[in-house]
């Protein structure tokens, strides 16, 4: 063996372990590549998942009150109905064939409201309730608990649960 027999061959091992230093250093840098995608993969699944839910939601919150504004514009309707009803017929058969009319009109308005998820409010009797009742004086009411409706000036109205429209009401001192 020669002296550069000898050089080459120690040169080997050196430039064998060179080699191994920079391959375990990609590995590593490609492992860490690899975990950074992975959570990046992972967040983005999670972002459409969530994305998804939120698109139901909306979807499912826009059927259940597309009808808000036409409901809350046929509220007046019911209240002048209400209103007609106050009044007592007088004895003519006329005038009664009127008042049963517009009962049974008053009917099928309250029936239709509520097939499509509109709930009346009719609160007289009841604590007051500042979420559902909108207060408009306070009176004396001698055997009446404190705080308890005692006349109602206009229903309120709930679709699918959320307030439409405050009744208005008087409540006891």
């Amino acid at each position: 063996m020669t002296d550069k027999d000898d050089n080459a061959s120690s040169a080997e091992p050196l430039l064998f372990a060179d080699q191994m230093e920079k391959l375990k250093k990609d590995l590593e840098d490609a492992k860490l590549k690899a975990d950074e995608n992975w959570d990046k993969a992972l967040r983005a699944v999670a972002e459409i998942e969530n994305t998804k839910r939120r698109a139901e939601k909306d979807v499912s919150h826009a059927h259940k009150f597309a009808i808000d504004r036409f409901a809350e514009s046929l509220l007046p309707v019911v209240d002048s109905l209400e209103k007609a009803l106050e009044l007592k017929p007088d004895s003519h058969e006329a005038a009664q064939s009127i008042h049963h009319g517009i009962e049974l009109t008053m009917k099928l308005l309250l029936d239709t409201l509520k097939k499509h998820g509109v709930q009346q409010i009719d609160p007289i009797g009841q604590s007051f309730d500042p979420a559902l009742h909108e207060a408009m004086a306070m009176q004396e009411s001698p055997g009446t608990e404190p705080n308890t409706v005692i006349v109602v000036f206009q229903k309120g109205y709930l679709l699918n649960g959320r307030l439409v429209r405050a009744a208005r009401v008087v409540v006891s001192k």
